[in-house]
């Protein structure tokens, strides 16, 4: 059977504040309320109007479920989100005010963006045309019911966060990671493909992105309020290299999915290559602390000695190596000048250092610009590299497998995911090594870690040695994968992007990075319907993210005990749950 039991912790459920605190005794009828009110506003009319391309929502389903409930898009959504807080409202469950918050904040999102993309005159920042454009009742009352969710969740105060403590058989919960996988896998080809490529193939793509991210949102800050997050996390904690495994096997399987098309697998390399660079970025800024903001020169190090080693027809070098050999090559060169760049820091450091690589970053820009020795190629870049070949096949080539067609360029994407294993392979045993608590040491206290006896100096310019290293090692692989080397594709821009991958993700974590990257990388592809506004929504995602998450989206434990809510504290115990948690232990009878 399955008990619940309280976690050995002072800290109690926060309780309601203002004129919320008058609404305490009527909690679960606001959030039944809120839950059918979800549910009507779904079902009504949400447009007074007929848009050129044709009506709308219908003509902007997100195709992520089919129509059990004769509805589809975000109003399927509405329909479950509904469902789930009436469920939680009537089930005896912990933690119910902060699921039913998440998922109230879910039907809100989804109200507003829909709500305001009809109401804006054009059909959606001109995208497409119509006339008289007006929200109808099913948004306000969808609106409503979102909002009488958040306030019936948070009126009798919001109770602890919930930690559960069930422990299953390995094969039991062996099958559970391999199913909840293969959700994510499932989640991820759906975030890609709504609303279709990049705004191409749906003129509502802008809206449908949106109003399904904020769909996702809430269901996951029910469910991680809910305690299963947690626990499946802890899970695959305890179970580490077969989820690897499964986790490896997920992303080649990706395109396998909706997402197997040539437009999103030239997005996932690219995001890929990124990834693995924003990887050896968190050795430089998250293990150690060294603020880096020239970092992308040593991608395009990497880039432009693969495009003179690989035989490209405007390479003054004129050889071509193997492409193993190339990678080999090109990450050691990038480690090199890493290491030059890295010796500056053994006198300055901070925003001095910053400075500093910020300098070096815009001399590569510019010397590649103006063609250094005849290996950049100037504004001309180095064009026609070959493709990667395997067994006389090359990787920009579509894949047959028997009655299985596989697009263009799948065989890099299938590359790529094999060089970010490789590389979060090299990260994590780093940060695990007396090399990563060397910089970790470093990068809370650099005094005190030079007075415990270590040599700061040297291992800062190993940290930079290194994460060159990894970004020279993507970015001969990006040479092949665009078939171009090019200054402009190694801004300054791009080193800011990576940076805030970095941070946005989580400082010092491989999860966070990869995630940061891909974040960052697919809002802009998907929002470029909004035009003019995209960079605008850009930075606003941004800000909130930082606003309610400063530990990044996968903080690093260090990062989480220093940034996360007193709430969500971590326990004082490893067996214990968060501060004020509610621990569900299961006993076998």
């Amino acid at each position: 059977m399955t008990t619940i039991e309280k976690a050995p912790s002072q800290a109690l459920a926060e309780p309601p504040r203002g004129r919320l605190a008058a609404l305490a005794p009527y909690t679960s009828v606001l959030r039944i309320v809120g839950g059918v009110l979800t549910l009507v506003g779904a079902f009504l009319p949400w447009a007074t109007f007929v848009l050129n391309d044709g009506p709308y929502p219908e003509g902007a389903t997100l195709e992520f479920f089919s129509e059990p409930f004769g509805v589809s898009g975000f109003r399927l959504h509405l329909v479950l989100l509904g469902l789930a807080s009436i469920v939680v409202a009537l089930v005896p469950v912990a933690a119910k005010g902060r699921i039913v918050r998440g998922f109230g904040w879910g039907v809100i999102a989804i109200s507003i963006v829909n709500g305001l993309y009809i109401t804006v005159e054009g059909g959606g920042f001109g995208a497409i045309t119509a006339s008289d454009g007006t929200a109808a009742f099913g948004a306000f009352v969808a609106l409503v019911g979102g909002v009488v969710l958040v306030v019936g969740a948070t009126a009798g105060g919001i109770d602890p966060p919930t930690h559960w403590d069930l422990k299953l058989g390995r094969v039991v919960e062996w099958l559970i990671l391999l199913v909840a996988y293969a959700i994510v896998l499932l989640l991820v080809a759906a975030v890609l493909t709504s609303g279709g490529q990049g705004g191409a193939a749906n003129p509502f793509s802008g809206a449908v992105f949106l109003s399904f991210l904020g769909a996702v949102g809430g269901a996951i800050a029910g469910l991680h309020a809910s305690g299963l997050l947690g626990w499946i996390a802890r899970m695959s904690e305890r179970h580490r290299i077969y989820s690897v495994i499964v986790l490896l096997l997920a992303a080649l399987a990706l395109p396998l999915t909706s997402a197997g098309t040539e437009y999103w697998m030239t997005v996932a390399a690219n995001i890929g290559v990124y990834a693995a660079t924003a990887i050896g970025l968190n050795i430089v800024v998250g293990l150690a602390g060294l603020l880096d903001l020239g970092y992308v020169a040593f991608l395009g190090i990497g880039a432009f000695v693969a495009a003179n080693l690989s035989g490209a027809a405007a390479s003054v070098v004129g050889i071509e190596l193997p492409f193993p050999l190339v990678l080999v090559i090109a990450a050691v060169v990038a480690g090199c000048f890493g290491a030059v760049v890295g010796s500056p820091t053994l006198r300055v450091r901070g925003d001095y250092l910053a400075i500093v690589t910020l300098a070096f970053g815009e001399i590569f820009v510019r010397s590649a610009q103006n063609n250094i020795g005849g290996l950049t190629g100037g504004s001309n870049s180095i064009p026609n590299i070959p493709p990667v070949e395997l067994f006389g096949k090359g990787f920009n080539e579509s894949v047959t497998i028997g009655a299985l067609n596989l697009p263009s360029g799948v065989l890099y994407y299938v590359l790529i995911v094999l060089i970010v294993a490789a590389v979060m392979w090299v990260f994590g045993n780093l940060k695990n090594s007396r090399l990563g608590r060397a910089w970790i040491a470093i990068r809370e206290d650099e005094d005190a870690a030079r007075a415990m006896g270590i040599r700061t100096g040297p291992i800062k310019i190993l940290a930079f040695l290194i994460g060159a290293m990894l970004a020279g090692f993507a970015g001969a692989f990006f040479a092949h994968k665009l078939g171009t080397a090019s200054y402009e594709s190694f801004r300054f821009l791009e080193s800011v992007t990576l940076l805030a991958a970095v941070i946005l993700g989580g400082m010092g974590t491989i999860p966070g990075a990869v995630l940061g990257a891909s974040v960052l990388f697919v809002l802009p592809e998907k929002l470029r319907e909004f035009a003019d506004y995209r960079l605008l929504l850009f930075g606003l995602a941004l800000v909130l993210i930082m606003r309610f998450r400063p530990q990044g989206l996968v903080p690093d434990a260090h990062r989480r005990a220093e940034l996360a809510p007193e709430s969500e504290a971590p326990p004082d115990h490893p067996d214990d749950g968060p501060a004020g948690g509610t621990t569900v232990k299961a006993a076998a009878t």
